[in-house]
């Protein structure tokens, strides 16, 4: 698959052994930034990745910032992205199973080192169940529809 990649100064270290544990698990990992842990501002560069997977460049997305909120919100304004914050591996499945995320956001500060790996495999394994929960998600995309 190929993945987006994107992170604040306040993930960027997860967002580093994220981009090691794609890469392990055979995926093509693009980095949108940031490229140190100088300050910068989130939307610069979840913003990019939001746009590349909505547009169908990636398959999925990935965004880190320190408590996932900035990242989701951002990539939420993004037409067409369903991002779902995972700070545990049973949130990373519960937002493919239930709500069809294609956008996974990681907080640095709340997610264990130790959980990344089971967290991005169950994201990226878990398909979408479909049943009641297309109906809920459809609504939410009817929304995006309304607004356009």
């Amino acid at each position: 698959m190929q993945i987006a990649i994107g992170s604040d100064h306040a993930g960027y270290e997860w967002k580093e052994k994220v981009k090691e544990i794609l890469t392990k698990f055979g995926h093509t990992v693009t980095d949108f930034g940031t490229k140190s842990k100088d300050s910068v501002d989130y939307p610069d560069f979840g913003l990019q990745v939001a746009h590349k997977v909505a547009n169908g460049d990636f398959d999925y997305g990935v965004n880190i910032c320190w408590t996932g909120n900035g990242m989701a919100i951002a990539s939420n304004k993004v037409k067409g992205i369903r991002a779902g914050l995972a700070v545990n591996p049973e949130m990373a499945h519960l937002t493919r199973l239930h709500n069809n995320a294609n956008l996974l956001v990681l907080a640095q500060k709340y997610t264990p080192e130790e959980d990344l790996e089971e967290i991005v495999r169950q994201f990226l394994e878990t398909k979408f169940e479909g049943g009641r929960h297309l109906r809920r998600v459809e609504k939410i995309m009817g929304e995006e529809s309304e607004k356009s």
